[in-house]
C-alpha cells in the first residue's frame, strides 16, 4: 500500500469505495472543503411525508481534538426537538474514516426520535493504526461530554453505534471507556470517555481468536487485506523515530488490548449486536463469544442474527432496532 502522502484524493475515495464493498457503514458523498465549521438547516425530501420527520441543523467540521498538526473533526446533527440524549456515529469501515463517508441515511431514525447525533471522523488508516484510532474515539466522547450543556444534553445519556470497524470502535468505547484525568491541563481530558449504551453491526471482538480459538488476525489471515491498521509501531527515544513492531509477543499483547472481549466487566453498558450468520469477513463467532461473556458478567446484551446475511446488507432496514435499543436504555 502506498504511503498516505502519495495517495491522491481520487485514490482515497477509491479506497473508501473498496472498504464499502466489504460492508462498512460508510457511503461517500460529494466532498466539501471547509476551513471553518458551517451550520446549515437540512431536511431530507425522501422522508418529507413521514410524520416523525424532524428538521435538522447540521454543523460541519467541529474540531474535537488535534494530533500531529492535524484537526480531528465531527459533524453535529441536532433535531428541532432534541430529547437530551446523544448518539455517536463512528464513521469507520476497515478503520478508514473520512468526512466524505458520513452517510446521513444511517442517522435519520435517531434524529427523528430526538437524538443529537455526532458523526465522528477519526484518524484514518493507512496513516494511523488501531491503538491511535482508539485514542481519537476517547477524545471525541470526552469532547461531547464536556460540551454537553452547550448541546442541551445529559452527559450521562450517550450512546454509540457503527458497523464493522465502526462496530469494533463502538464496542471498545463501551467496554474500555476511561475515566478522565483530573490533573489534565485540557479540561476536555478531565472528562470520562465512557458511554451508556452500544448498538452495532458485525464487529470484530477478539483478534486472537478470530473465527475459532487461537486464530490470530492482526492484519493477517482473514484480515490480510487490512494490514495497515495493524502495523503497530514503537517510539525509539534514542533515535527519535517510530519503528515497526515485529516482536510477535508484543504484537499479540496489543491485539489483546484492542479486542473488546478483553475488557468485558459487569459495569459495561447495555449492548446490541446485529450480525449475519454467513459473514466471511467477520465471523458471527465474534459476536457470539462477546455476547456470551457479557451475559455471564450480568451485562444486558443481545445478539440479533440475520439469517443468510454476509458482511453487509441494506442496513437501513435495521436502524429502527438500534434506535429502539437506545430508547430503552438512554431515554
Amino acid at each position: 500500500m502506498q504511503p498516505i502522502s502519495s495517495l491522491s484524493r481520487h485514490a482515497l475515495r477509491t479506497l473508501a469505495l473498496h472498504l464499502l464493498c466489504v460492508g462498512s457503514m460508510m457511503s461517500p458523498i460529494a466532498a466539501r472543503a471547509a476551513d471553518e465549521p458551517k451550520t446549515t438547516a437540512k431536511s431530507d425530501s425522501a422522508q418529507a411525508a413521514a410524520p416523525e420527520q424532524q428538521k435538522v441543523t447540521r454543523t460541519e467540521d467541529v474540531i474535537y481534538g488535534r494530533k500531529f498538526g492535524t484537526a480531528l473533526t465531527m459533524d453535529v446533527f441536532k433535531p428541532e426537538k432534541p430529547n437530551g440524549a446523544a448518539v455517536i456515529f463512528a464513521v469507520s469501515g476497515g478503520w478508514f474514516s473520512a468526512h466524505e463517508a458520513i452517510n446521513t441515511g444511517f442517522i435519520k431514525d435517531f434524529l427523528n426520535r430526538g437524538y443529537t447525533v455526532f458523526a465522528v471522523v477519526h484518524g484514518s488508516q493507512p496513516k494511523f493504526t488501531i491503538p491511535e484510532v482508539l485514542e481519537d474515539m476517547h477524545r471525541s466522547v470526552r469532547y461531547i461530554r464536556y460540551h454537553a450543556k452547550d448541546y442541551g444534553l445529559d452527559p450521562q445519556r450517550i450512546g454509540i453505534m457503527g458497523g464493522s470497524a465502526g462496530g469494533h470502535l463502538s464496542l471498545m468505547q463501551g467496554m474500555a471507556g476511561k475515566e478522565g484525568d483530573p490533573q489534565a491541563k485540557d479540561p476536555v481530558d478531565r472528562e470520562s470517555s465512557r458511554v451508556q449504551a452500544v448498538a452495532c453491526f458485525f464487529p470484530p471482538t477478539d483478534f486472537l481468536n478470530y473465527g475459532k480459538p487461537g486464530e490470530v488476525a492482526l492484519g493477517n489471515g482473514v484480515l490480510k487485506n487490512f494490514r495497515a491498521p495493524f502495523d503497530f509501531q514503537e517510539y525509539q527515544k534514542d533515535t527519535n523515530h517510530f519503528e515497526l513492531l515485529t516482536d510477535e509477543t508484543k504484537r499479540q499483547e496489543i491485539g489483546r488490548q484492542i479486542s473488546p472481549i478483553t475488557h468485558v466487566t459487569k459495569d459495561d453498558p447495555p449492548t446490541l449486536i446485529i450480525h449475519g450468520d454467513a459473514d466471511q469477513l467477520v465471523p458471527i463467532q465474534q459476536a457470539e463469544i462477546i455476547v456470551a461473556k457479557m451475559k455471564e458478567a450480568g451485562v444486558p446484551a443481545e445478539l440479533d442474527v440475520k439469517k443468510g446475511a454476509g458482511h453487509g446488507w441494506n442496513l437501513l432496514t435495521d436502524m429502527p432496532k438500534l434506535a429502539d435499543w437506545f430508547d430503552k436504555y438512554l431515554k
